[in-house]
């Protein structure tokens, strides 16, 4: 199996933590994010998007989009429930992540820390921010009363909000502000075959 890689993505953070925690064995092939000059051309056949985390299982057959990698590799497993309401709030929180979180954390975070032109995108990275911390708000709501984002449990709803969200420092979103999510990235880090985003 291989993982189209960058090794700065939450988004392939995301299917490297899942893959690690179900001892799942792998290869990669890192691909350069900050450097968008270098074509892509070789995902046309497998993610016509040309995006990473792109993944090609052993049969050859591709699979895009983080959050539908996450779905894959879970289902069967404790990660995703099996109950039809369980399973439906774990993917409110997959597309909570995808629409709300990630657009305003991940943006900002990847303006500010690599693209080298900060300054420039001064005004967006503001607006950026502010999403993420409306996102932000809105876990810390839920997390003052659950332990978890969904089922009563950890699942791939925490997996995903959990990439990005404890790399906010680096998008300059002060996670002091988020008492409770910060509880939260204590149990999400203290589960069981958990690895760091960079090593």
């Amino acid at each position: 199996m291989l993982l189209y890689n960058s090794a700065i993505s939450g988004n392939c953070y995301k299917v490297r933590l899942l893959l690690a925690q179900l001892g799942i064995e792998y290869e990669t092939r890192e691909v350069d994010v900050v450097d968008r000059t270098t074509g892509r051309e070789f995902l046309d056949d497998i993610n016509p998007a040309r995006r990473v985390p792109t993944l090609v299982l052993d049969d050859g057959r591709a699979l895009a989009e983080s959050n539908a990698i996450l779905c894959y590799f879970a289902e069967g497993t404790e990660y995703l429930p099996d109950d039809r309401y369980d399973r439906a709030q774990v993917m409110q929180w997959l597309f909570f992540e995808q629409y709300d979180h990630e657009p305003g954390v991940a943006v900002a975070r990847f303006l500010l820390r690599y693209s080298g032109r900060a300054e420039e995108f001064a005004q967006l990275i503001a607006e950026r921010q502010q999403q993420g911390r409306r996102a932000l708000a809105a876990m810390e709501r839920w997390l003052e009363s659950h332990d978890f984002l969904a089922a009563g449990r950890y699942t791939i709803a925490d997996i995903a909000l959990y990439a990005y969200t404890h790399a906010a420092d680096e998008a300059r979103i002060e996670l002091e502000q988020y008492p409770a999510v910060g509880e939260w990235l204590g149990r999400v880090r203290a589960q069981r075959g958990h690895v760091p985003m960079i090593t």
